[in-house]
């Protein structure tokens, strides 16, 4: 059985703190000591709906404690602005970092929550000089709003697209800056960074494209591309207890592709050691 909370942890799994940091993680809660793996991300790496997410499969591939740093929705800012979570992660023998989407960011038109990246909080003079047609205070989340925009201009929605780019790849090397572990960038998604259209957009993570991905490229120490497609997503909805859970769970990764990642991270997680 599932419960429906705020992050659907398999029932039983309970959510922990590290000193100094404000986010709820996937518990139990670990030692910080000795050689282990930091394992940063989204709804993914958090392991909605899932009973042993990719973190949990490494650590028993390799016998390496693998902790699991995963927070529903993360953008850059949520992990960039909590220095107690980057001092975890500079602890780390390998800083694994689940590429995040390009919506959940602050930036020149909008602003988001500081730990729910993907709640909307205000746009700025610049947005409404973009969209002056367009009441902002219907909106509360970030995907939300973008759909909409896009909707109304793909032109006008390009200038915003390349700001968040350009956003996202500044936050994500001023980032990988501050953790001095190795790190190993997992673009664990369903679709490839090179798609376009529809995917490219809105699957996650969402607006990152294969140039952006290469941009952070001589600043980490390995990017990782199990290669998952759609046929990797879908969870069985037989044990949730909602319509509207069960619709989403069939949007998330199942279990075997977190299998792929995890095999995926095992030779660059040896390599490290190795080394």
């Amino acid at each position: 059985m599932y419960q429906e909370n705020a992050g659907r942890l398999p029932q039983g799994v309970d959510q922990c703190r590290y000193d100094g940091s404000r986010l709820l993680f996937r518990g139990p809660r670990r030692r910080l000591e000795g050689d282990f793996v930091a394992c940063l991300g989204g709804t993914e790496t958090y392991g909605k709906f899932i009973a042993n997410p990719y973190p949990d499969l490494l650590e028993g591939m390799t016998g390496l404690p693998c902790v699991n740093f995963g927070w529903p929705n993360a953008g850059v800012d949520v992990f960039a602005k909590d220095r107690a979570l980057l001092d975890c992660a500079r602890r780390a023998r390998l800083c694994v970092l689940q590429v995040p989407g390009a919506l959940n960011m602050s930036n020149k038109y909008y602003r988001v929550h500081p730990r729910r990246n993907d709640r909307f909080l205000q746009a700025t003079d610049a947005l409404r000089e973009l969209f002056p047609e367009v009441d902002f205070t219907e909106f509360s989340f970030t995907r939300h709003m973008m759909r909409h925009l896009h909707s109304l201009s793909a032109d006008r929605f390009g200038h915003l697209r390349r700001a968040l780019e350009t956003r996202w790849v500044a936050g994500m090397t001023d980032m990988l800056q501050r953790v001095e572990a190795p790190v190993a960038l997992l673009w664990l998604s369903a679709r490839a960074p090179e798609a376009t259209g529809a995917a490219g957009l809105w699957d996650d993570p969402a607006l990152v494209t294969r140039d952006m991905l290469e941009a952070l490229r001589g600043q980490v120490h390995a990017i990782v591309e199990p290669g998952l497609s759609a046929a990797d997503r879908g969870i069985d909805p037989a044990p949730l207890q909602s319509p509207q859970v069960r619709r989403i769970a069939q949007e998330m990764l199942s279990p075997r592709a977190h299998e792929r990642a995890a095999e995926a991270l095992r030779p660059v997680l040896a390599g490290v050691i190795a080394n």
